[in-house]
């Protein structure tokens, strides 16, 4: 009795999998077979496989319009082995056999003018059995390519002897001509900005200089040219500072050297006899403000509509020369309305003269 009880489960278990269809496609098979072949009422096989009535009729009609459509998947036909990964399975086999890694046989196989990826190599080892590799040092790796290191920055390291190279930062050089008239560096010492013996306060400047004038607009993206010599020479240095040092390095500055800065810049470039546009264009910028502090105000910030915390700037540019002539970066919300007129001020103080034309929008001042 038992044994019968047992073979009728296991029937019953195995009947299951016809009768109770696990997916749509066996589903509709079922459903239309019960109905076509059986001749069982549509309400009955509807309510039977779980359709409405309504959705049943409309399968019964597509089924009518393609009655020879495909229930089962027929098997695939075409050869089951790959005669490109075969015929390199056995030295596969012998490089993996030296401890060599999925990327390492990959390399050797291309060296050998066979190319086969390392993921066909690890379903390879996979079918012969080969357990993955334990993870390995760089000291342990075979033939590994490894970045090449860019030098330290230090002025002492500067090499001037005659040489060729190639440099992406060649237009730097046309500003050389102006930047030798003016007295950077005693500039920079004057006004306290910072420097070390490896990389003085001006080395430092003209490093973030000859980038913007490049065009870059961060100088976090300076890693993409430490081996460049042509912007190196130019900062006068052996080579660019690194990212740390160009972004720690705006923090080492005592805000209150920015004014006494671009004064003197101001005066030390009109001594140049540069020509200056009688045209000024005048805007707030809001620099967007991503910590904690409680006293920093909320601007609006025009790229995003809405109003954050942030630093308010004003500047004022040159409309005919397109260059920027005066900037604040220390602005409150009481203080910039009279900013237009602090700018004023300071144009008749360094020129002599009234600015000609202010261009603004009627948010500047009120």
């Amino acid at each position: 009795g038992n044994m019968f009880n047992s073979k009728l489960s296991k029937i019953t278990d195995m009947a299951r999998l016809f009768l109770e269809p696990s997916n749509p496609t066996h589903r509709q098979y079922e459903a239309l077979r019960a109905y076509f072949v059986e001749k069982l009422p549509s309400a009955e096989v509807a309510h039977r496989f779980g359709y409405t009535p309504g959705s049943f009729r409309v399968l019964c009609h597509q089924f009518r319009q393609a009655p020879k459509r495909e229930f089962f998947l027929p098997p695939q036909k075409g050869p089951q082995a790959s005669p490109k990964t075969d015929r390199l399975r056995e030295k596969v086999v012998a490089l993996r056999k030296q401890n060599l890694s999925i990327y390492d046989i990959s390399r050797a196989l291309e060296t050998a003018g066979h190319s086969l990826s390392p993921v066909g190599i690890s379903l390879i080892l996979k079918e012969e059995g080969f357990a993955r590799l334990p993870r390995r040092g760089d000291e342990e790796r075979i033939g590994v390519h490894r970045p090449a290191g860019a030098e330290v920055a230090d002025v002492q390291q500067l090499e001037l002897s005659p040489r060729r190279f190639r440099t992406q930062f060649g237009g730097l050089f046309l500003f050389l001509s102006y930047l030798a008239q003016i007295p950077l560096e005693r500039i920079l010492e004057e006004v306290g900005f910072p420097g070390t013996k490896m990389i003085p306060a001006g080395q430092a400047i003209l490093a973030l200089l000859g980038l913007k004038l490049f065009g870059q607009a961060r100088h976090s993206h300076v890693m993409s040219y430490v081996m460049d010599e042509g912007l190196a020479l130019f900062a006068g240095l052996n080579v660019i500072p690194k990212r740390s040092f160009l972004t720690e390095y705006s923090c080492r500055i005592d805000p209150t050297s920015y004014p006494k800065l671009m004064q003197r810049w101001f005066d030390a470039v009109g001594r140049l006899g540069l020509k200056r546009g009688p045209t000024f264009d005048l805007d707030f910028h809001t620099i967007p403000f991503h910590g904690e502090d409680a006293l920093i105000e909320k601007h609006y910030v025009s790229k995003r509509s809405r109003r954050q915390k942030g630093i308010l700037a004003f500047l004022a540019h040159d409309a005919e020369k397109r260059v920027f002539c005066y900037a604040n970066g220390q602005l409150r919300k009481e203080e910039q309305n009279d900013e237009i007129l602090r700018f004023v001020a300071f144009w008749k103080k360094r020129t002599g003269r009234l600015p000609e034309e202010l261009i603004f929008d009627s948010k500047l001042t009120t």
